[in-house]
């Protein structure tokens, strides 16, 4: 009887010792295999770049269920500002590369100042790396310095402008003349006069323009006051020159009419298309008499966001 006895305890000993010791390998197993797993996470990865766990968590939100770009950021070092590039409202992942490069060539730079500029090929030299605008997005085709109409471009339905509104000899688009037209008569009611100095250009006549004023003050002047031909806006029959009497390049700014045109143009369908302290975005010196169809919608849109067209395309559009 006793004997049994101690048999019985010996193996429940026996059975604790083992139960125990699986126990522990089940734990130390479990143990081994998370770590392996957390080794291998995304997390684990961006930490032992260097990345605190505020700039993770950010790189995975941002990347979230695109695995191409979360590895495109593990491949790249470890830089500072990747996870403030993809905080920014215009960054364009296509264009993580250029935002670095700029950046680092641009260190007095904020970040969103980076993202813009990119964005609008400034981190290109102007006229390098020019691509032929995309004419199918009709009255929201962008020309500039990086996007060219070819010599034999002409826009659709070129119609006069009635002397009413405009000097002598000035043509623009049909669909630009009624919204212009529509505009000038809600400014006329208010005792205010619009009046069109230049429109329709085509291919040689910006020729003639640019070359003018390189001829008189040099190239360099020539770039920043006019495009070169295949590169203005006039050509596109969207953009109209609008001014008041008596006054006279960036005079008009000083009038009530231009006071008037920058709180509703938007609602007929224009922009003022190189604005004062956007000189570096658009390339071109400010013009308070350019203004350029993109229609009520888009207008509006641009005029609420105060960012210019070539970002709003970059954006909005190109992207």
């Amino acid at each position: 009887m006793n004997t049994r006895k101690k048999k019985r305890i010996r193996l429940s000993k026996f059975g604790k010792i083992f139960i125990g010791g699986t126990i522990l390998g089940i734990i130390i197993l479990v143990y081994l295999i998370n770590t392996i797993t957390y080794r291998m996470s995304d997390e684990y990865k961006l930490l032992d770049k260097g990345y605190n766990k505020s700039d993770v968590e950010t790189i995975l939100k941002k990347t979230k269920n695109n695995e191409e770009q979360l590895d495109k950021i593990k491949e790249l070092r470890y830089n500072r500002i990747i996870p403030k590039l993809l905080t920014q409202r215009y960054f364009i992942f296509k264009n993580l590369d250029r935002y670095l490069n700029y950046a680092n060539k641009h260190r007095d730079l904020s970040v969103k100042d980076v993202v813009t500029m990119v964005n609008v090929n400034r981190d290109y030299e102007y006229y390098t790396h020019v691509e032929n605008t995309d004419t199918s997005k009709g009255d929201l085709i962008l020309v500039n310095k990086y996007h060219k109409l070819n010599k034999n471009f002409q826009p659709d339905q070129i119609v006069e402008i009635s002397s009413q509104y405009a000097y002598e000899g000035q043509q623009i688009s049909k669909k630009v003349y009624e919204a212009y037209r529509s505009m000038w008569n809600a400014a006329n009611k208010e005792g205010l006069t619009l009046i069109v100095t230049s429109s329709y250009r085509d291919y040689q006549s910006q020729d003639e323009v640019w070359n003018s004023i390189a001829n008189s003050t040099g190239e360099e002047d020539a770039d920043s006051r006019a495009a070169r031909a295949g590169h203005s806006e006039h050509q596109t029959g969207l953009a109209l020159d609008i001014v008041t009497y008596n006054s006279y390049n960036n005079e008009f700014d000083q009038t009530e009419e231009f006071k008037w045109l920058q709180k509703n143009a938007h609602k007929y369908g224009f922009i003022l298309r190189f604005p004062k302290g956007k000189e570096d975005i658009t390339g071109y010196s400010y013009e308070s008499w350019h203004y350029r169809y993109v229609g009520k919608d888009v207008a509006t849109k641009i005029h609420d966001l105060g960012i210019t067209y070539d970002e709003y395309y970059a954006y909005y559009l190109e992207k």
